[in-house]
């Protein structure tokens, strides 16, 4: 199950691996409580992410030592590493906690890439921090692989998202239900600021500490702001874009985050959390895979309208900073919101008009839009292998499409008149189904597969399914002969399917 490493004194000695900056800590005291990791038995290497390590400007080899193994697991705390675990609030299903926090995870600082850009590094499942709310702090491998899996599969498929650094075991058992493996996840972030961390301070009416939050941000993330007039009205709009073209990517993809919290919705429009998470198969828009979301509130079809709540939350955060008058504030952030669901359409039907090969927009392509995800609602079809075969009609095979509509002429009536707009883009076929294969992915995270992957690790110790799968889901774009296993929908009998949370 574990990756062997390799280890010698001079590697032991010298860590010239990460490249500590602490703005978060430097800056923004009483947003943290520093804090250090628990011990752990027995820790063993899972995978290490070469292609992450590289953009960090780390030696992918060298984080194959025990020392970093134990880095990884919270057992060593590296040079310029100042570990602390982040306060927070935020609306988990709809009702407000007024204090949540880093109850399971630490961020250990701050490094800066090789193209200069700056990246939260935290392990997640470290142990009990002052915000663990009678939680083991732990976590357990499969949750761990799960985010690992499902990360790196988002950041293939150009979906802002965290990424995962490093995967270990801890020679330790946490429990759940039953004794399960523990794990620690070391994850990558712009940063982990959250819609939740305004909301401590704005509750507590500390509006100088949501100015500094405010002011940080603006300067991580969004610099260009502090050249507006005002500069918060602005970096709202800036968060609301972000966030706006996040969940656009998320639904072209057929991608239902499960849990979205507001202390899940990061400042910086990364993808956070892959707690209950999960890829549709049959295209139905009000599907939850989420065991704890009852009542569907964050169904796939509602992830626009929970985005825009989200920031309204956020919104009311910055009411006391943007002007002087809070009726002013109020309006003009107002103004701003009532902006949300037109600039997501834009992006979305960005994103959808590619998934058809339309390149030059027209007025009636967002009827042809909704008029396939009717029919494909209706037919039950596998979002993703519709949008893929595509192509395959258009090189003259229409078998795979056609068979999968139960109702062909339905069907045949949208191709007909999709045919004719693709006409109008003046580009030949063949060329066009090139095109949508770059688009529109072959392979997924698909739930079975994941599951499947997660179980063999899990029970077995074997993580040969999990690598498989990892490097199929790396090139995504392309169909690999003898793989057609891997994109198919989950076999008869797997509906439903239920995620759950790894706490």
């Amino acid at each position: 199950m574990t990756e062997k490493y390799q280890t010698s004194q001079t590697e032991l000695q010298e860590i010239k691996r990460f490249k500590f900056d602490n703005t978060f800590k430097r800056e923004l005291d009483g947003f943290f409580v520093p804090w250090k990791a628990e011990k752990v038995s027995d820790p063993n290497l899972l995978e290490v992410n070469n292609h992450l390590a590289y953009q960090l400007g780390l030696d992918a080899d060298k984080l194959r030592t025990k020392e970093a193994v134990n880095i990884f697991a919270g057992n060593l705390v590296p040079f310029g590493a100042a570990p602390l675990a982040q306060v927070y609030a935020g609306h988990q299903f709809g009702g407000f906690s007024p204090q949540l926090g880093d109850g399971r995870a630490l961020l250990l600082g701050e490094v800066i890439d090789v193209d200069q850009k700056r990246w939260d590094i935290q392990l997640k499942g470290s142990g009990k921090t002052p915000f663990s709310r009678g939680g083991d702090g732990k976590a357990a491998l499969g949750p761990v692989l799960r985010e690992y899996i499902i990360g790196e599969a988002m950041f293939v498929l150009g979906i802002p998202t965290t990424r995962a650094l490093a995967a270990v075991t801890t020679g330790d058992y946490v429990q759940r239900e039953t004794a399960l493996p523990g794990a620690v996840l070391t994850r990558v972030a712009a940063s982990h600021i959250r819609v939740g961390t305004f909301q401590y301070f704005a509750a507590r009416g500390e509006k100088e500490k949501v100015k500094q939050l405010t002011d940080y941000a603006i300067q991580r993330h969004y610099p260009q702001c502090a050249l507006e007039e005002n500069r918060y009205l602005s970096f709202f709009k800036c968060v609301m874009n972000a966030q706006a073209y996040l969940v656009s990517r998320w639904m072209s993809v057929g991608f239902i985050h499960g849990v979205m919290n507001t202390d899940n919705m990061t400042i910086s429009g990364e993808t956070i959390d892959y707690g209950p998470c999960a890829f549709m198969d049959a295209y139905e828009p009000s599907t939850v895979f989420s065991s704890i979301d009852t009542h569907g509130r964050y169904a796939y079809q509602n992830q626009p309208l929970i985005a825009e709540w989200n920031l309204t939350r956020f919104a009311e955060t910055l009411v006391p900073i943007v002007t002087s008058e809070t009726e002013h504030s109020v309006a003009m952030l107002t103004e701003a919101l009532d902006e949300f669901s037109t600039i997501f359409e834009n992006f979305w039907l960005t994103e959808m008009r590619k998934k058809l090969g339309l390149n030059k927009p027209e007025a009636n392509d967002k009827i042809l839009i909704e008029e396939l995800l009717s029919i494909m609602h209706k037919a039950e079809v596998d979002f993703t292998m519709v949008f893929r075969n595509l192509s395959k009609s258009l090189e003259g095979n229409k078998v795979p499409l056609c068979s999968q509509f139960n109702n062909l002429t339905a069907f045949d009536k949208w191709f007909e008149r999709w045919q004719i707009r693709l006409k109008r883009e003046g580009i030949d076929e063949k060329k066009q189904a090139i095109h949508l294969n770059l688009v529109n992915p072959i392979y997924i995270p698909r739930n079975h597969l994941v599951e499947r992957a997660l179980k063999s690790a899990v029970n077995d110790g074997d993580m040969t399914k999990f690598s498989k799968l990892l490097k199929l889901l790396a090139s995504p774009y392309e169909e690999v002969d003898g793989m057609e296993q891997f994109a198919d929908p989950a076999p008869p009998g797997s509906s439903p399917y239920r995620t759950f949370c790894g706490t």
